[in-house]
């Protein structure tokens, strides 16, 4: 089972939904064509199949483990850093006077959907590199741009995000690792950070750690964190790596994603752990966003392509595994049926293409967004700002929540087999699960869907995302096949309104407390919404494109989008009814909700 991904949905996604080659008519992307943009798709999906996915089992067979202070990781990390780095994967969306290539994310973000399709773990060491290196090239020195950069790109040094300490986890404000000016102009840092993915192995030279941290007397809160450069080993005067006093306390055995790394690290011990300031004093927290929403992309886009790695694997399954006979056949001796010819194991299959095709249109369509808002200015730079803003949540949390669904739906299909180690997606059911707990829980995704995102600026970015929906629906009335779903996902989006409009009452008349009581309730109704638009418009492609000569092997292609567009907006969407009728209850249940009651 080497197939975890569809080549032609992914080109037809880049080309006939986005139209990603319109990119380079805008100078930053110019150097690229689209010949240029299907060789890095190919040279990933090749990179994927000969030297991760071989790796996917071996890697979480043979976890991680401590060993006199230092983790040691499957030996195929060093490799897969190696090559991530000489190949220019690691450098490829950084300017070209950063040593990058300017490659458009839409691109990128593709390729890392191909790479953590085939191995999730090994995917984390180069996206988390790059991640961090990033941040520093945004914000940092001259000094600590040339210092680190381009090691990191060259896949020889780590680079991670320590933000989580034991006694804070999400509450990022009330974290206690402390920085100390010294009079050499660098800080000195002691506290504890955890749950930090690669925060040590022996597959690099060296792991930089950004690190948000309270300098000594700053203000309480968030207004008080900063954001630092706080490397494993140190450059001493002679420009060798010293030790730089962090240590490994412990690495955490997990239920999954076994392949990379979560540990626990203790700063300071000795008193000689430094680290350097990256941008402004007290401003770490907003420069950290910068990586943590592109992360928070990256985490929906892992999910989705680990959902699509199981539904691939039982799809092949079930093609395969004869079983049963249609229901109208009495007689016990004819030949036995693949399952995929009952309608149940049809549903469950559609089940997952929905959410797999649907999940990768929208984190494309944020990815599309995070593009135009590089190469646009005035208004036109904030629409795809606001927009990007808004739909980051559901990017994240509809694929890592209905991945988990998606997944176990695969295993499903497989009956007891899929339970076993014999067949992967019990690795993949494994893997996924941790998304939705990755880069800010589900809870706080809905919190910040509703208690920033569609309030802010008055409620512009939520404006402008009702009329990028309505034109959507505008365009589906022209094709008579598709009026019954420009009907509902108007009839939807009249829902939300009337919901919206609700709670925005409950804010004012009860608190934000109330207010915010569903908010996770409110992203997943809000998800059905965004991604019944996304299939809208993958149906609109199809049903254009099937309206002139297609191949046989096409037609299937595009009669399969529609099959599945009209799935999700008979089977999923109409979920969101419900929800809404919960959203607009007054009965204010788990606010009332006594802690007490819990108890025996």
């Amino acid at each position: 089972m080497s197939k975890f991904v569809s080549k032609r949905n992914i080109s037809f996604m880049i080309k006939e939904i986005f139209d990603s080659k319109f990119l380079t008519d805008f100078d930053y992307y110019s150097r690229h064509n689209e010949k240029m943009f299907d060789m890095v798709i190919d040279a990933a999906l090749k990179l994927a199949v000969k030297l991760m996915y071989p790796v996917l089992e071996k890697m979480d067979r043979n976890p991680p483990v401590l060993e006199n202070g230092e983790v040691k990781v499957h030996k195929a990390v060093k490799k897969i850093m190696k090559e991530f780095g000489q190949g220019g994967w690691i450098a490829s969306g950084f300017s070209e006077a950063h040593g990058g290539d300017q490659i458009p994310l839409i691109i990128r973000g593709t390729a890392s959907f191909i790479f953590a399709a085939s191995n999730y773990s090994a995917t984390a060491y180069p996206e988390l590199t790059a991640g961090a290196a990033e941040l520093i090239t945004s914000f940092g020195s001259k000094e600590l741009i040339d210092t680190y950069v381009p090691k990191m790109l060259d896949g020889k040094w780590q680079g991670t995000m320590a933000l989580t300490e034991p006694q804070a986890g999400s509450s990022l404000s009330d974290i206690i690792t402390t920085a100390y000016p010294d009079e050499n102009g660098h800080y000195k840092i002691k506290g504890v950070k955890t749950f930090i993915s690669a925060g040590d192995h022996d597959g690099v030279e060296n792991v930089i750690h950004l690190m948000l941290a309270k300098i000594e007397n700053a203000p309480p809160g968030a207004k008080g964190i900063s954001l630092f450069v706080v490397p494993k080993k140190r450059l001493d005067k002679k420009g060798h790596l010293v030790s730089n006093d962090i240590t490994v306390a412990s690495i955490y055995h997990k239920l999954g994603y076994r392949g990379a790394p979560a540990a626990e690290l203790s700063m300071g011990e000795k008193d000689d752990c430094q680290g350097w300031l990256v941008g402004e004093e007290n401003k770490g927290l907003i420069h950290m966003f910068q990586m943590m929403n592109d992360a928070r992309i990256l985490v929906g886009l892992a999910s989705c392509a680990i959902a699509s790695a199981a539904y691939y694997a039982a799809l092949e399954y079930t093609e395969k595994r004869p079983q049963g006979r249609p229901v109208t056949q009495k007689d016990p001796l004819t030949k036995q049926i693949p399952i995929i010819e009952h309608a149940d194991v049809k549903r469950m299959l559609l089940f997952q293409k929905s959410v797999v095709e649907g999940s990768l249109s929208l984190i494309l369509q944020c990815c599309m967004y995070a593009d135009l808002m590089k190469v646009s200015k005035g208004e036109e730079k904030e629409k795809y700002a606001l927009l990007l803003d808004l739909l980051t949540p559901v990017a994240k949390a509809f694929p890592s929540e209905q991945g988990i669904f998606s997944t176990s739906t695969a295993i499903q299909c497989f009956g007891g087999y899929g339970y076993c180690e014999d067949f992967p997606v019990e690795q993949y059911l494994r893997d996924v699960r941790i998304h939705a707990i990755h880069e800010g829980t589900t809870g706080i995704q809905g919190m910040d869907l509703l208690g920033r995102k569609m309030v802010m600026k008055n409620g512009k970015a939520a404006l402008l995302f009702m009329e990028e929906v309505k034109q959507t629906i505008k365009t589906a009335k022209e094709a008579t096949e598709l009026e019954y779903f420009a009907k509902e996902l108007g009839k939807a989006m009249k829902e939300l309104e009337k919901v919206a409009g609700f709670l925005f009452n409950v804010a004012g008349e009860k608190g934000i407390d109330v207010y915010l009581s569903d908010a996770t309730l409110f992203l997943e109704f809000y998800s059905l919404i965004v991604i019944s638009w996304q299939w809208l418009i993958q149906g609109i492609a199809a049903q254009k494109a099937l309206s002139g000569n297609c191949s046989k092997k096409d037609t299937h292609f595009y009669n399969g989008k529609l099959f599945t567009m009209n799935y999700f907006f008979r089977y999923e969407l109409p979920k969101a009814y419900s929800l809404a009728a919960r959203l607009m209850d007054n009965d204010n249940l788990t606010v009332n909700m006594k802690t007490a009651y819990f108890k025996d």
